[in-house]
């Protein structure tokens, strides 16, 4: 019978409901790079069931924490907790499908786990982080707006193709997109899903993927390709930071550095870097 690793192994534990105000404390004083990870423990804490993961801490919460479940994400620590952290990952069945986060934990945590895990699908190892608090009027387009839960039929396709686009590999694969059409479905609902439409055509989206108490990180830019280099992905970007702005919180995303026109359109939008990021993409 495999043995599993004890909760503890290699001094790496498990956290629950009574760190919440500890971990919360942790990822406040970082509150760009963690905004993925803040969003779900200030919702709903650190139930494994409801976060879909797992938050690890090799000894004190304070000075090291790490993610896991559909994403493996390293928050803190040195580099003898990131060889804690992926000595744990390595122990256990893999249930992630990438690595992301600052790019210095994130590549130490990959060149421990590469020899288990084997070849990446690809590494994106610089990947701007930006962040913005206030966006010239002059740049906001104002016909891009909150997209209405009737209008998902009409979304939908644009974010498939996305998702191809972005990450590579197609999200109706497996289930038939039952999944990406509920996340996507829920985004909507929630008022975190922005289009800018022609008619029934949708020629611009984002989405703020994940908003903390502090940040709305963007996601999903997207512009049809027949329209793209017309200011379309400027002016709907600078429109879904202003939203997030005027909610009280600091607009952010991460982009590949190789992605030069984005990065132009950002940085004429006002967004600065702060970090960088890096993901790697598993098969």
């Amino acid at each position: 019978m495999l043995k599993m690793p004890s909760m503890r192994a290699h001094g790496v534990r498990t956290l629950g409901g009574r760190d919440v105000p500890e971990v919360l404390r942790v990822l406040d004083a970082d509150p760009v790079a963690a905004c993925m990870i803040a969003a779900r423990v200030e919702e709903i804490g650190l139930d494994a069931r409801l976060l879909h993961g797992q938050l690890w801490a090799r000894g004190a919460t304070k000075s090291s924490l790490c993610f896991s479940g559909a994403n493996l994400v390293p928050l803190s620590g040195g580099p003898d907790d990131v060889r804690a952290f992926a000595d744990r990952a390595a122990r256990l069945p893999r249930v992630c499908s990438s690595l992301v986060g600052r790019a210095e934990l994130t590549l130490p945590l990959w060149e421990e786990l590469q020899a288990d895990w084997g070849p990446p699908r690809e590494v994106r190892a610089e990947q701007p982080l930006l962040a913005v608090t206030h966006v010239p009027d002059h740049l906001i387009d104002r016909d891009v707006r909150q997209v209405r839960p009737h209008e998902i039929n009409a979304y939908f396709p644009v974010a498939v193709a996305m998702f191809r686009e972005e990450v590579g590999v197609d999200p109706l694969a497996g289930d038939g997109g039952v999944g990406y059409r509920r996340r996507i479905a829920n985004l909507i609902d929630a008022g975190r899903a922005y289009a800018r439409f022609d008619g029934e055509r949708v020629i611009f989206k984002a989405e703020v993927g994940s908003m903390s108490r502090a940040v709305g990180q963007i996601q999903g830019v997207w512009v049809a390709p027949d329209l793209r280099s017309h200011g379309l992905g400027t002016g709907g970007t600078a429109a879904v930071a202003a939203m997030v702005n005027a909610g009280g919180r600091i607009a952010s995303l991460y982009v590949n550095s190789f992605n030069t026109p984005a990065r132009r359109a950002y940085a004429r939008i006002g967004f600065r870097r702060v970090g960088t990021f890096t993901t790697v993409l598993l098969d």
